[in-house]
This record gives C-alpha cells, sequence and structure tokens, in this order.
C-alpha cells in the first residue's frame, strides 16, 4: 500500500480536483488529504476508501492495486464453478487496516455479485474480498456451497462446537450437513453509498 498515496494524488489530478474539492467530497479536511497523497497516514478506514472511489470517480479496486497490476473483480454466480477455479486470477493483499475485526493472513480476490445473481448480504454493485479456503477459522460471512448452489451465509459455531448457518435477516440457527461446504471467507466488504 506505500503506492496508495501517489495513486490518490494522481487520481485526483486526473479528475481535475484541489485538494479541498476532494475533502469535501469525501467528508475530511484538505490536511488529511495532504497527509493520505503523502503517505503521512497509512490507515484509512474501508468506509473512506469507498468515499475515495466515488469521489473520484473510479472502481475501488483501481486504489488498492497498482495501475499495471489492475485485475478487474471477479463476477460472483450463484451456479458453480468458482470464479477462480481458471487459475488465472490474481490475488491481492489486504492490509490488516483495512478489514478491521478479520485475523486473516490468507491471499484474496476481489468479488462482486454478476449482473442479476441476488446474495443474502451482498448488494448490486457491492465488492468483497474473498479469502478461498474450506476451513472454519472465526465467525463471520463466508461463501459457501449449499446443495451445488453458491450463497453467502453468516458461520458460527454453536455451544458445542459445532459450525451453524445464518441468513440474513433470520435469527434461524441452519445447523451443519453434509450439503454444506465451506468455499472461503469475506474479509473485507465494500459498499458504494450515494453522496
Amino acid at each position: 500500500m506505500d503506492t496508495l498515496g501517489p495513486r490518490i494524488k494522481e487520481l485526483r489530478l486526473e479528475a481535475k480536483l484541489n485538494k479541498a474539492a476532494l475533502a469535501r467530497r469525501v467528508g475530511v479536511s484538505d490536511v488529511t488529504i495532504s497527509y493520505w497523497e503523502s503517505g503521512a497516514i497509512k490507515q484509512i478506514g474501508h468506509e473512506r476508501l469507498v468515499a475515495l472511489a466515488q469521489a473520484l470517480n473510479c472502481p475501488l479496486s483501481r486504489l488498492l492495486e497498482d495501475e499495471g497490476s489492475h485485475a478487474p473483480p471477479l463476477y460472483l454466480r450463484s451456479q458453480l464453478p468458482l470464479p477462480w477455479e481458471d487459475g488465472k486470477q490474481r490475488v491481492i493483499e489486504l492490509p490488516v487496516e483495512m478489514v478491521p475485526g478479520q485475523n486473516w493472513d490468507a491471499a484474496c480476490l476481489l468479488v462482486t455479485p454478476a449482473p442479476g445473481e441476488q446474495f443474502d448480504f451482498l448488494a448490486e454493485g457491492d465488492l468483497v474480498a474473498i479469502a478461498p479456503s474450506d476451513i472454519f477459522r472465526q465467525p463471520g460471512l463466508y461463501l459457501i456451497e449449499d446443495d451445488g448452489v453458491l450463497t453467502i451465509r453468516r458461520v458460527s459455531q454453536g455451544a458445542t462446537g459445532e459450525l451453524v448457518f445464518q441468513r440474513e435477516g433470520s435469527e434461524e440457527l441452519l445447523p451443519y450437513t453434509p450439503a454444506f461446504r465451506l468455499i472461503g471467507k469475506l474479509v473485507g466488504h465494500w459498499r458504494v453509498q450515494p453522496l
């Protein structure tokens, strides 16, 4: 992320914005913009990164990766195969400060719901970082295969250590069945908010 500051400046200049104009759009001071661009502040929360992407009218992935290594997010569909199974997709490393509350050290892939696809916990245009894994390491949102269909479920452990699954908006805890298979942990989630 050492290149994030210069990238913010480059994108700001491309957008023909001065620091004060960008600061107003993001909801911070122009001094903060200066600190971000110079690298004096290295930790930028994911809400601010989303706001920066909106203000600069660019995809969030462009802020997160070098221009030369830019990889668009993969489209997530409810039917197999997984979008990264062709082996040609590049992984990204997310700094700890971008995924607060996560204890995950694996590489991730940027994914967004494919047009027309519906997933619990995700809206159209959301960007998520998924760490492919079939291992449960901590409670949270996971991409799972449920009897051949890909879904997102909140996964935690029950009182006796068994895995339990929860749908969005439901209090019902679904017990583990052989039809469930963990595919990956959602370690980052960004949603575009209207300005």
